[in-house]
Protein backbone atom coordinates (compact mmCIF):
# COMPACT_ATOMS: atom_id res chain seq x y z
CA UNK A 1 0.00 0.00 0.00
CA UNK A 2 2.98 2.37 0.92
CA UNK A 3 4.70 1.53 -2.67
CA UNK A 4 1.41 2.20 -4.04
CA UNK A 5 0.90 5.70 -2.63
CA UNK A 6 4.66 6.53 -3.36
CA UNK A 7 4.13 5.66 -6.82
CA UNK A 8 1.70 7.97 -7.19
CA UNK A 9 3.25 10.63 -5.53
CA UNK A 10 5.89 10.24 -7.87
CA UNK A 11 3.92 10.73 -11.14
CA UNK A 12 2.20 13.53 -10.03
CA UNK A 13 5.05 15.33 -8.94
CA UNK A 14 7.52 13.90 -11.31
CA UNK A 15 6.93 16.08 -14.49
CA UNK A 16 5.61 19.36 -13.00
CA UNK A 17 9.05 19.13 -11.33
CA UNK A 18 10.88 18.90 -14.86
CA UNK A 19 9.17 22.11 -16.18
CA UNK A 20 9.39 23.99 -12.67
CA UNK A 21 12.99 23.03 -11.40
CA UNK A 22 15.63 25.53 -13.35
CA UNK A 23 17.89 23.54 -15.75
CA UNK A 24 21.84 24.04 -13.77
CA UNK A 25 23.66 27.08 -15.21
CA UNK A 26 25.72 26.78 -18.19
CA UNK A 27 29.09 28.52 -18.40
CA UNK A 28 29.21 30.85 -20.82
CA UNK A 29 32.46 29.86 -22.78
CA UNK A 30 31.76 31.41 -25.71
CA UNK A 31 31.48 34.77 -24.48
CA UNK A 32 34.07 34.74 -22.20
CA UNK A 33 36.88 32.64 -24.84
CA UNK A 34 35.34 35.65 -27.64
CA UNK A 35 35.90 38.59 -24.75
CA UNK A 36 39.85 36.97 -24.25
CA UNK A 37 40.45 36.69 -27.89
CA UNK A 38 39.47 40.25 -28.35
CA UNK A 39 42.02 41.15 -25.59
CA UNK A 40 44.71 39.28 -26.76
CA UNK A 41 44.46 40.78 -30.43
CA UNK A 42 44.29 44.24 -28.81
CA UNK A 43 47.53 43.36 -26.76
CA UNK A 44 49.05 41.87 -29.11
CA UNK A 45 48.38 44.80 -31.50
CA UNK A 46 50.03 47.36 -29.09
CA UNK A 47 52.89 45.26 -28.69
CA UNK A 48 53.50 45.63 -32.47
CA UNK A 49 52.66 49.16 -32.30
CA UNK A 50 55.11 49.94 -29.79
CA UNK A 51 57.64 47.93 -31.66
CA UNK A 52 56.96 49.50 -34.79
CA UNK A 53 57.78 53.28 -33.07
CA UNK A 54 60.40 52.11 -31.14
CA UNK A 55 62.12 50.95 -34.24
CA UNK A 56 61.22 54.59 -36.14
CA UNK A 57 62.71 56.11 -32.99
CA UNK A 58 65.79 54.46 -33.15
CA UNK A 59 66.13 55.04 -37.61
CA UNK A 60 65.73 58.64 -36.97
CA UNK A 61 67.87 59.00 -34.10
CA UNK A 62 70.54 57.23 -36.53
CA UNK A 63 69.74 59.37 -39.38
CA UNK A 64 69.64 62.36 -37.25
CA UNK A 65 73.30 61.81 -37.15
CA UNK A 66 73.73 61.78 -41.25
CA UNK A 67 71.08 64.22 -41.81
CA UNK A 68 73.86 67.05 -43.24
CA UNK A 69 74.85 64.75 -45.55
CA UNK A 70 71.42 63.56 -46.88
CA UNK A 71 70.35 66.88 -47.18
CA UNK A 72 73.32 67.94 -49.52
CA UNK A 73 72.15 65.06 -51.59
CA UNK A 74 68.83 66.71 -52.19
CA UNK A 75 70.86 69.69 -52.82
CA UNK A 76 72.15 67.99 -55.99
CA UNK A 77 69.21 68.48 -58.50
CA UNK A 78 69.12 71.75 -57.79
CA UNK A 79 70.20 74.53 -60.21
CA UNK A 80 73.43 75.94 -60.17
CA UNK A 81 72.44 79.45 -58.99
CA UNK A 82 70.60 77.51 -55.29
CA UNK A 83 74.10 75.27 -54.89
CA UNK A 84 75.89 78.77 -55.33
CA UNK A 85 73.63 81.32 -53.48
CA UNK A 86 72.15 78.39 -50.82
CA UNK A 87 69.13 78.12 -48.82
CA UNK A 88 67.23 80.61 -46.46
CA UNK A 89 65.39 80.99 -43.58
CA UNK A 90 63.24 83.08 -42.16
CA UNK A 91 62.35 81.92 -38.97
CA UNK A 92 64.66 81.21 -36.21
CA UNK A 93 63.27 77.31 -35.38
CA UNK A 94 62.72 76.69 -39.70
CA UNK A 95 66.13 74.80 -39.95
CA UNK A 96 66.18 73.03 -37.07
CA UNK A 97 62.81 71.66 -38.23
CA UNK A 98 63.69 71.59 -41.60
CA UNK A 99 66.90 69.18 -40.45
CA UNK A 100 64.59 67.23 -38.28
CA UNK A 101 62.01 66.51 -40.83
CA UNK A 102 64.66 65.10 -42.78
CA UNK A 103 65.77 62.62 -39.78
CA UNK A 104 62.02 61.42 -39.59
CA UNK A 105 61.76 60.84 -42.77
CA UNK A 106 64.85 59.25 -43.19
CA UNK A 107 64.00 57.45 -39.92
CA UNK A 108 60.29 55.97 -41.73
CA UNK A 109 62.68 54.98 -44.60
CA UNK A 110 65.16 52.65 -42.62
CA UNK A 111 62.27 51.78 -40.47
CA UNK A 112 60.04 50.52 -42.88
CA UNK A 113 60.93 47.05 -43.09
CA UNK A 114 60.51 46.69 -39.77
CA UNK A 115 57.49 48.30 -39.63
CA UNK A 116 55.96 46.52 -42.52
CA UNK A 117 57.11 42.98 -40.58
CA UNK A 118 54.63 44.10 -37.85
CA UNK A 119 52.04 44.91 -39.90
CA UNK A 120 52.77 41.58 -42.08
CA UNK A 121 52.77 39.44 -38.54
CA UNK A 122 49.28 41.00 -37.27
CA UNK A 123 47.64 41.01 -40.54
CA UNK A 124 48.67 37.17 -41.68
CA UNK A 125 46.40 34.95 -39.45
CA UNK A 126 43.54 36.27 -40.89
CA UNK A 127 44.85 35.69 -44.83
CA UNK A 128 44.09 32.52 -46.75
CA UNK A 129 47.10 30.33 -47.94
CA UNK A 130 46.81 31.70 -51.63
CA UNK A 131 46.30 35.38 -50.27
CA UNK A 132 49.43 34.91 -48.00
CA UNK A 133 51.73 33.67 -51.27
CA UNK A 134 50.36 36.25 -53.12
CA UNK A 135 51.33 39.02 -50.47
CA UNK A 136 54.99 37.33 -50.29
CA UNK A 137 55.51 37.29 -54.10
CA UNK A 138 54.43 40.94 -54.33
CA UNK A 139 56.06 42.77 -51.00
CA UNK A 140 59.86 42.79 -52.86
CA UNK A 141 57.70 43.90 -55.96
CA UNK A 142 56.74 46.88 -54.05
CA UNK A 143 59.68 47.63 -52.72
CA UNK A 144 61.40 47.24 -55.75
CA UNK A 145 59.08 49.67 -57.55
CA UNK A 146 58.96 52.44 -55.74
CA UNK A 147 62.87 52.65 -55.17
CA UNK A 148 62.78 52.99 -58.91
CA UNK A 149 60.02 55.60 -59.78
CA UNK A 150 62.47 57.84 -56.67
CA UNK A 151 65.33 57.36 -58.87
CA UNK A 152 63.91 58.29 -61.83
CA UNK A 153 61.98 61.39 -59.36
CA UNK A 154 65.31 62.53 -58.58
CA UNK A 155 67.51 62.04 -61.66
CA UNK A 156 64.78 63.37 -64.56
CA UNK A 157 62.06 64.14 -63.16
CA UNK A 158 63.90 66.99 -60.04
CA UNK A 159 66.77 68.54 -62.09
CA UNK A 160 64.57 69.25 -64.88
CA UNK A 161 61.59 70.89 -63.16
CA UNK A 162 63.84 72.71 -60.80
CA UNK A 163 66.28 74.33 -63.72
CA UNK A 164 62.80 75.01 -65.73
CA UNK A 165 61.41 76.90 -62.55
CA UNK A 166 64.29 78.81 -61.36
CA UNK A 167 65.81 80.16 -64.18
CA UNK A 168 62.70 81.15 -65.38
CA UNK A 169 63.23 84.79 -65.16
CA UNK A 170 61.06 86.85 -67.41
CA UNK A 171 63.71 86.33 -70.13
CA UNK A 172 66.00 88.71 -68.19
CA UNK A 173 67.58 89.14 -64.78
CA UNK A 174 65.34 90.75 -63.21
CA UNK A 175 64.25 87.99 -60.49
CA UNK A 176 66.96 86.76 -57.78
CA UNK A 177 65.74 83.52 -56.46
CA UNK A 178 65.80 83.16 -52.36
CA UNK A 179 64.41 79.86 -51.40
CA UNK A 180 63.34 78.68 -48.46
CA UNK A 181 64.55 75.56 -47.26
CA UNK A 182 61.73 74.33 -45.91
CA UNK A 183 59.78 74.83 -49.16
CA UNK A 184 62.56 73.26 -51.03
CA UNK A 185 62.36 70.48 -48.86
CA UNK A 186 58.80 69.90 -49.21
CA UNK A 187 58.62 70.43 -53.39
CA UNK A 188 61.65 67.79 -53.51
CA UNK A 189 60.14 65.03 -50.94
CA UNK A 190 56.47 65.62 -52.96
CA UNK A 191 58.05 64.45 -56.15
CA UNK A 192 60.09 61.75 -54.77
CA UNK A 193 57.28 60.30 -52.83
CA UNK A 194 54.71 60.86 -55.40
CA UNK A 195 57.21 59.33 -58.24
CA UNK A 196 57.82 56.59 -55.73
CA UNK A 197 54.21 55.80 -55.20
CA UNK A 198 53.13 56.11 -59.30
CA UNK A 199 56.03 54.04 -60.06
CA UNK A 200 53.45 50.88 -58.25
CA UNK A 201 51.15 51.27 -61.12
CA UNK A 202 51.78 47.30 -62.74
CA UNK A 203 52.18 45.95 -59.48
CA UNK A 204 48.67 46.98 -58.72
CA UNK A 205 47.38 46.18 -61.94
CA UNK A 206 49.16 42.70 -62.20
CA UNK A 207 47.51 42.22 -58.88
CA UNK A 208 43.97 43.21 -59.58
CA UNK A 209 44.80 40.73 -62.66
CA UNK A 210 45.60 38.22 -60.89
CA UNK A 211 42.35 38.08 -58.34
CA UNK A 212 40.91 38.26 -61.25
CA UNK A 213 39.42 41.75 -60.75
CA UNK A 214 40.10 43.09 -64.17
CA UNK A 215 41.08 41.11 -67.35
CA UNK A 216 43.51 42.29 -70.04
CA UNK A 217 40.60 43.34 -72.66
CA UNK A 218 38.85 45.61 -69.92
CA UNK A 219 42.36 47.45 -68.92
CA UNK A 220 43.09 47.66 -72.70
CA UNK A 221 39.37 49.45 -72.91
CA UNK A 222 40.47 51.90 -70.52
CA UNK A 223 43.65 52.84 -71.98
CA UNK A 224 41.85 56.41 -73.38
CA UNK A 225 41.19 57.16 -69.87
CA UNK A 226 44.29 55.63 -68.21
CA UNK A 227 46.11 58.46 -70.50
CA UNK A 228 43.95 61.23 -69.01
CA UNK A 229 44.33 60.35 -65.58
CA UNK A 230 48.11 60.43 -66.45
CA UNK A 231 47.90 63.81 -67.52
CA UNK A 232 45.66 64.91 -64.80
CA UNK A 233 47.78 63.04 -61.69
CA UNK A 234 50.94 64.69 -63.81
CA UNK A 235 49.04 68.13 -62.86
CA UNK A 236 48.75 67.67 -59.31
CA UNK A 237 52.30 65.98 -59.25
CA UNK A 238 54.32 68.53 -60.79
CA UNK A 239 53.15 72.49 -60.13
CA UNK A 240 54.43 73.72 -63.11
CA UNK A 241 51.54 74.55 -65.65
CA UNK A 242 53.55 73.88 -68.41
CA UNK A 243 53.12 70.59 -70.65
CA UNK A 244 56.77 69.99 -70.80
CA UNK A 245 57.14 69.41 -67.00
CA UNK A 246 53.43 67.58 -66.98
CA UNK A 247 55.05 65.08 -70.00
CA UNK A 248 58.06 63.92 -67.75
CA UNK A 249 55.79 62.89 -65.28
CA UNK A 250 52.13 62.00 -67.78
CA UNK A 251 54.50 59.87 -70.31
CA UNK A 252 56.24 57.33 -67.78
CA UNK A 253 52.93 57.18 -66.02
CA UNK A 254 51.70 55.95 -69.42
CA UNK A 255 54.04 53.50 -70.36
CA UNK A 256 54.10 52.12 -66.52
CA UNK A 257 50.21 51.15 -67.55
CA UNK A 258 51.28 49.70 -70.57
CA UNK A 259 53.54 47.55 -68.51
CA UNK A 260 50.83 46.46 -66.45
CA UNK A 261 48.34 45.31 -68.77
CA UNK A 262 51.53 43.62 -70.81
CA UNK A 263 52.17 42.08 -67.04
CA UNK A 264 48.82 41.01 -66.88
CA UNK A 265 48.36 38.60 -69.79
CA UNK A 266 50.70 36.52 -67.33
CA UNK A 267 48.81 36.62 -64.70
Amino acid sequence: MALLDRAKELTKVGPLAVFTEPPPDEPEVEEEELQMTLVEHLDELRGRLIKSVGALALMTAVAFVFTGTLFQLLIVPAPDVIKREGLIFIEPTEAFLTYFQVSLMTGIGLASPVIFYQILAFVLPALTRREKRLLFAFMPLVVVFFVLGVLFGYFVTLPFALKYLIDFNFGGNLLRPMIRVGDYLGFVTTILFWMGVSFETPIVIFFLAKTRIVNVRRLASYRKYAILVAFVLAAVITPTPDPLNQSLVAIPLWILYEIGILLSRFA
